[in-house]
């Protein structure tokens, strides 16, 4: 019996390559995953999903509404709910009502949650590049272009949700 590294080198019969390729992406999302939520918890405890909401505030300094927040983060209004109580309580992220729907809560970074984030952000793309740092520039561009096919090929090949 020989050893293997992981479960996608094991040898499967002829014609389960693309079963092949979807388990090595999901080797290599945990295994990525794993570890920016151990340094992220270690280094500046917050989790992940915290972090993922400062990102997409982030992005949109005059704010999100949480409903557009939690489609963004395809996660439920709850999810972001909780997420956001913590935040605010600490004074990264500010909630106030919209203009057009007093009903209706918008959610910016506070200063503080924005100069936090920044910190938060160098070192994760840091940690980022470092676990990429063994492929080549080539390799990398590969790898994009490779999974840019893949997302267009799931998109179209998407089963309708009665089928």
């Amino acid at each position: 019996m020989t050893d293997h590294p992981d479960l996608e080198t094991r040898p499967l019969p002829d014609g389960h390559d693309d079963l092949r390729v979807w388990l090595r992406i999901m080797t290599c999302f945990n295994l990525v995953q794993t570890e920016m939520r151990t340094r992220l918890r270690e280094r500046f405890d917050i989790t992940l999903p915290r972090f993922d909401l400062l990102a997409q505030l982030e992005r949109v300094p005059d704010g999100l509404k949480m409903g557009e927040l939690s489609r963004r983060m395809m996660v439920t209004n709850g999810n972001i709910t909780g997420i956001t109580q913590q935040l605010e309580k600490e004074g990264l992220i500010s909630r106030s009502n919209a203009a057009s729907d007093r009903r209706v809560s918008v959610l910016r970074l506070t200063p503080q949650g924005r100069k936090a984030f920044a910190v938060m952000a160098r070192e994760h793309e840091a940690w980022i590049k470092r676990l990429f740092s063994d492929l080549s520039d080539q390799d990398r561009e590969t790898l994009y272009r490779g999974l840019s096919l893949l997302k267009v090929s799931v998109r179209r090949n998407r089963v309708a949700p009665d089928q």
